[in-house]
């Protein structure tokens, strides 16, 4: 870690909610925000540009060496690359199954590494994924492990699709949201696991007012701040 500016990891599987948690928790602390599937995100985009293959590692580590990714504030943490905002190409269907290629090649996690440790500075961050709390920040001041089951992830979801006007099927959800957490869990390089000194949250049966005050409290609690 570059120096001792405050960092709250917020992990866990997809679909959780743990993105928006952590927005959430960097504009209350007013800190720094690093969403770390944009980066493997914003690196697929650039590989899909100049028609980079993923096995071509070569390739695809100097792609890594020259990316640069960031997360203004203000609220809205649009993520942006060459003063370009490009969070809703992040988003498309081939970005993503390009970024979870991309995720699973220890290579290029190695290669990102330096990018997403240089988001820790004053006065602090709150950075999320799937090992921010195990190899990223192993030393955050605050690590949380959100979770729920694979069906209410699925049915959220769901629900946010829908509410957008997309039409989607909860059975294709629930089966890709299945895989993934069968790849993200079971792969050799950073698994997702909850931190050994990391709270778990199960948000299953909770609301997100819920799950941020839960949260809050405890950050405040672990940080010596007053809420």
């Amino acid at each position: 870690m570059q120096n001792d500016a405050p960092v709250i990891t917020i992990d866990g599987p997809a679909g959780v909610g743990k993105g928006t948690l952590a927005k959430v928790l960097a504009q209350r602390f007013k800190f720094h925000f690093l969403d770390s599937g944009a980066t493997y995100r914003a690196l697929a985009l650039k590989a899909i540009h100049e028609n980079v293959d993923v096995n071509q590692i070569d390739r695809m580590l100097e792609l890594a060496a020259g990316l640069t990714v960031a997360f203004p504030a203000g609220g809205a943490f649009a993520a942006h690359a060459g003063g370009i905002n490009i969070d809703d190409r992040l988003r498309s269907e081939a970005c993503s199954s390009m970024a979870s290629k991309i995720a699973g090649r220890p290579e290029v996690r190695a290669a990102l590494l330096g990018l997403q440790r240089s988001f820790q500075q004053t006065p602090g961050l709150v950075a999320d994924g799937r090992d921010m709390g195990t190899v990223v920040f192993p030393c955050a001041k605050v690590k949380i492990f959100l979770d729920a089951s694979c069906q209410q992830r699925a049915q959220r979801r769901y629900k946010q699709l829908i509410a957008q006007g997309i039409s989607a099927s909860f059975e294709h959800l629930f089966d890709a949201m299945r895989a993934r957490d069968e790849r993200d869990r079971t792969r050799s390089t950073a698994p997702l696991a909850a931190a050994e000194d990391a709270w778990v949250i199960d948000s299953t049966e909770m609301t997100i007012d819920a799950v941020v005050k839960t949260a809050l409290d405890y950050a405040h609690e672990r940080m010596g701040m007053m809420p």
